[in-house]
């Protein structure tokens, strides 16, 4: 074990490190979100090897009740995942997801970035009403841009949370088919045939902006996803 992964308490940081240490707690400590490194840079003082604080502070709290995580670029401290369980109040249960979110939201996940049309091709049906709605509203989902094709349809791709929430910290991290059945992510009534992609990062060479006069919301409620 490293010398930075045996400090159990930031006392014992050496002392170049421990006030910088102590804002970035604080800082990751007070965020009601997770925070990017641009973020915390521009609250610690100038000069601050921010990666260097990160790892120590996440030694720090590697073996305690809270961790520090990072999902995609961002970064928060959590309750330790083998005790999340007994955080957990009891409470109604939302609705599950429909067949058609399921299937869609798998597709995106494995697939991203993915248009519709893609969507629609890999599951053999057309979008029922409302199922981007319901991805988008538990923020899993968002369209990231458009695809650099004769038309230009939008292109869609999982968020943050979606990484946060199932306590990944990137894409290529998606656990196989049978590990996202027994995690809940997806169910087993999945039809045998859809086409599930292996992980991989996110491609982002075939995607292009949106531009700063078009409204999504309105572009994704009309249904006029091209032009």
């Amino acid at each position: 074990m490293s010398k930075e992964a045996s400090i159990n308490n930031i006392a014992d940081f050496p002392s170049e490190h421990r006030d910088n240490l102590r804002i970035l707690e604080a800082l990751l400590f007070a965020a009601n979100e997770p925070l990017d490194a641009e973020s915390l840079k521009a609250r610690l003082p100038k000069g601050a090897n921010l990666n260097k604080l990160l790892n120590l502070l996440k030694a720090q709290y590697e073996n305690r009740g809270v961790n520090l995580i990072k999902t995609g670029k961002r970064w928060s401290l959590k309750t330790a995942q083998d005790l999340a369980p007994m955080m957990k109040k009891e409470k109604i249960v939302q609705r599950k997801l429909s067949k058609a979110a399921t299937e869609t939201l798998s597709i995106i996940a494995y697939h991203q970035p993915v248009t519709r049309a893609e969507v629609e091709d890999i599951r053999g049906v057309q979008f029922s009403p409302g199922t981007l709605d319901i991805l988008m509203e538990l923020n899993w989902v968002r369209p990231i841009g458009r695809k650099k094709v004769p038309g230009s349809p939008i292109i869609y791709g999982t968020t943050d949370f979606f990484l946060e929430y199932f306590g990944l910290e990137q894409v290529s991290d998606l656990p196989g088919l049978e590990e996202l059945k027994a995690s809940g992510l997806l169910e087993s009534r999945l039809p045998g045939n859809l086409d599930i992609a292996e992980p991989k990062e996110v491609d982002l060479s075939e995607v292009e902006p949106f531009g700063e006069d078009e409204n999504i919301d309105d572009l994704i409620q009309s249904g006029n996803e091209s032009e």
